[in-house]
């Protein structure tokens, strides 16, 4: 089959995309992650499937960049400051020192394979820490969308404390790839305080860009809506429209500048999104929904191209020394890094810990980032290409169709919050007021089973019933049920 080229790849994108959400579907009953669904759907079109033939690796690495910046910002977009606030010290330790101290054990272990004389890899001690570096961030995006199809929770605040270190340990991991990249390409050796220099500088930099032009987002929307306000009145959905576009040019804007400075766009890119996820957003929920189909959009793109581009047949030559590291991985790199940096932490208990160290999924990001090394020209690059793609896939197939079960079994299920409905209502960010669920239970039908008769929250008012997959505008008559789900409207 030709090379994709413009004249075809609207054909070729189309089929993968729609072939891909059609097959994805299956996922839901065989319990396998929605994107390794994609991810094997771009194999079984490339190379050694039916022929697409996708090699560039500059067009893969520019690609994974744009949907890299979209993922994470959406990511930090989602997450809550006051969600995360209890659990942030232990997840920042997680995204930036469990990154760390899993790039060390498991270079140390792939620097031990490579000394073996049965083993037909045979990396020197820098390009073993690459290697491992490629690999030592968590991908979330698989866990949450077995969570969100099967409607489960997690109890111990183990939610945000997933999504905090997910979001945040792509930078950490970004920043040591380039790092010995640099180190292996100028044949110079890897000291305690380059690293450390390096990587201050990065944070540093990253950190104060994304505050700012997370700031400079927000000012940018406030000012866009100020424009001809007293003229004439925007259609809300165009509006929504405009700011989204807004916000997509702050993300790219955020990553270019913050690189030209020489610091981390990764980084400064999630933090954007945090502050302006929690900033007073107009449209908030209509534009967190176009940034959610963007980001699976940008997920599916990543994990079809990624399928194309690798060669199983490439993959055969390593499969027994990729096993042997991603086996170590699960059981023992990340467990290790898991438990010594939430040691200090006394409250968060060993089943919170052991669910932790399982939820190690990897995911695009590292396959993304094993591409460096084979643009940098590093020796032996395609066998870090081909055995970082195969431990994401041991990876996506061991730990991510076991993540439900698993989570049962340490008993961390929390049944009602994963029950939690959205009534689909949005309320302007002016109004002063909030909406809320709350679910009925026995104790609040003590003494009657009517609105008039149940004790609401001070200063609310029931806006919708949902009972059995139908809604019902309340009266004052309406006889409730153990288990409805009443909206609430509440002044702030």
């Amino acid at each position: 089959m030709p090379e994709i080229s413009g004249e075809n790849i609207l054909l070729v994108g189309s089929v993968l995309l729609i072939a891909g959400v059609l097959i994805g579907k299956s996922s839901y009953r065989t319990g396998l992650p929605l994107l390794l669904v994609f991810l094997l759907v771009g194999m079984v079109f490339g190379t050694d499937g039916l022929g697409l033939q996708f090699s560039n690796m500059h067009d893969a690495q520019f690609i994974g960049m744009i949907a890299l910046c979209i993922i994470l910002f959406s990511g930090g977009m989602s997450t809550s400051i006051s969600s995360i606030k209890p659990i942030l010290t232990p997840g920042i330790v997680l995204s930036t020192a469990g990154v760390l101290l899993t790039s060390l054990v498991t270079g140390c272990f792939i620097f031990w394979l490579s000394g073996m004389s049965w083993t037909n890899i045979h990396f020197a001690l820098l390009p073993s820490l690459l290697l491992a570096s490629t690999m030592s961030s968590t991908d979330s995006a698989s866990v949450f969308g077995i969570l969100g199809s099967q409607k489960v929770g997690l109890k111990n605040n183990l939610r945000p404390m997933l999504e905090l270190e997910s979001g945040s340990n792509d930078p950490m991991a970004y920043m040591l790839t380039i790092i010995l990249i640099e180190a292996i390409t100028l044949g110079s050796s890897l000291s305690a305080t380059m690293l450390v220099t390096q990587l201050a500088l990065q944070f540093g930099i990253g950190g104060i860009c994304g505050v700012g032009m997370g700031l400079f987002a927000r000012w940018v929307t406030v000012f866009y809506r100020r424009i001809g306000s007293k003229t004439t009145a925007e259609d809300a959905g165009q509006a929504t429209a405009m700011i989204s576009i807004l916000i997509i040019g702050a993300i790219f804007l955020t990553y270019t500048l913050t690189t030209a400075l020489q610091g981390n766009g990764y980084l400064a890119v999630y933090i954007c999104g945090i502050v302006l996820g929690n900033s007073s957003l107009p449209y908030h929920k209509s534009i967190s929904k176009f940034m959610n189909g963007l980001t699976w959009l940008a997920q599916i793109v990543v994990f079809l191209m990624l399928g194309l581009l690798v060669n199983p047949h490439e993959m055969l030559s390593v499969a027994a020394v990729s096993f042997l590291i991603g086996g170590f991985m699960i059981a023992v790199g990340r467990p290790l890094s898991v438990f010594l940096c939430l040691a200090p932490f006394r409250k968060i208990n060993l089943r919170t810990k052991a669910f932790v160290s399982w939820v190690g999924l990897r995911g695009a990001v590292p396959i993304i980032f094993a591409t460096y090394p084979v643009v940098a020209g590093i020796p032996g690059a395609s066998q870090i290409f081909n055995i970082v793609f195969f431990v994401t896939l041991l990876s996506l197939v061991v730990q991510g169709t076991s993540v439900i079960s698993v989570a049962r079994r340490l008993n961390l299920v929390d049944e009602e919050s994963g029950a939690e409905h959205d009534f689909g209502v949005e309320l302007a960010d002016e109004h002063p007021t909030s909406l809320h669920t709350l679910i009925l239970t026995d104790e609040h039908l003590n003494n009657g089973n009517t609105l008039s008769d149940i004790s609401l929250p001070e200063g609310s008012l029931v806006m919708m019933i949902h009972r059995d997959g139908n809604y019902i505008v309340p009266n004052g008559k309406r006889q409730l049920k153990t288990g409805d789900r009443l909206l609430l409207i509440k002044e702030n």
